[in-house]
């Protein structure tokens, strides 16, 4: 190996060990946190921390700026020395970094963790959402984590089955199911990178926009179209247009949800690719080289 392929490889080792899963991730979670917080502040004057959360928002999406910026500087410099292999993009991990989930042990000393005590509001959203009505017999909610919870809501939606859409989720927890908001964001950067083709970029908006907001609609007759262009913007990168006012933070939680199973039915993939333990699918770039 010359010297300058060691040092290229040297150069792609160290973009490749940049934290931009960790820090997609954790962007995610406080946006979500802040919905949630900017939600509940409604019934108080005391802005409880939605501030210092948005602060701290802001400085996460500057630092993961300049991660990806960092890395497209990276493979210039790289095809510069004329190691465009080495160049290429390395494969896109975010989705997996966003369904890997520490364990959360479910009972303490003391026994199980209490029940929620906010009411039935989880199950109430739902309902407006999509349609369908919960269970008129009481249970608790489901054990289920938020990877699971994602990847039924994703097989309802890969089979056109609104009905069951509105099942697994009126079955979910608040917790579990305001957890998709954060889980969501890498794994939909991902598939729609892989159904466009390459990278989602702000022109791409529209493209998304018309392959998926139809089918959406139809699942969730009840959630705002600003929810969607939202989400969409996010993916691609781009600016939200005008001032959208603070939703439902279930909201924003099961529609990503849902756009999960669309994009996934395009691909024509199964929900079990969610699997954060299974083979990265192939990008189409790469496929069509092959």
């Amino acid at each position: 190996m010359s010297l300058i392929q060691d040092l290229g490889a040297q150069v792609r080792a160290a973009s490749d060990e940049l934290p931009t899963g960790l820090v997609t991730v954790a962007m995610e979670k406080l946006r979500g946190a802040t919905e949630i917080l900017m939600w509940v502040r409604e019934a108080s004057q005391d802005p409880m921390g939605v501030p210092q959360l948005g602060n701290a928002t802001e400085s996460v999406e500057r630092a993961a700026a300049a991660l990806r910026l960092a890395q497209d500087s990276i493979a210039t410099y790289l095809a510069g020395i004329g190691l465009t292999a080495d160049a290429a993009a390395a494969p896109d991990k975010d989705w997996k970094a966003g369904l890997e989930r520490p364990e959360v042990k479910a009972e303490t000393a003391e026994g199980p963790p209490p029940g929620e005590k906010l009411g039935p509001w989880w199950q109430q959203r739902v309902t407006q959402l999509t349609g369908e009505p919960a269970p008129q017999e009481e249970k608790p909610p489901s054990t289920q984590d938020t990877a699971e919870l994602l990847r039924r809501v994703a097989s309802g939606v890969r089979a056109g089955d609104k009905a069951k859409v509105g099942r697994d989720l009126h079955d979910a927890s608040a917790a579990t199911g305001l957890g998709l908001s954060a889980m969501t964001s890498p794994v939909l950067h991902r598939l729609a990178g892989d159904l466009l083709g390459h990278e989602p970029r702000p022109d791409d908006v529209e493209r998304l926009r018309t392959a998926s907001a139809g089918r959406v609609r139809s699942l969730l007759p009840g959630t705002s179209p600003a929810v969607l262009e939202t989400l969409l913007a996010r993916i691609c990168r781009a600016p939200v247009k005008g001032q959208q006012p603070a939703g439902h933070p279930a909201d924003s939680a099961v529609t990503a949800g849902v756009l999960t199973g669309v994009l996934l039915a395009r691909l024509g993939r199964d929900a079990s690719s969610l699997d954060p333990d299974a083979p990265d699918p192939l990008r189409r770039e790469a496929a069509d080289a092959r």
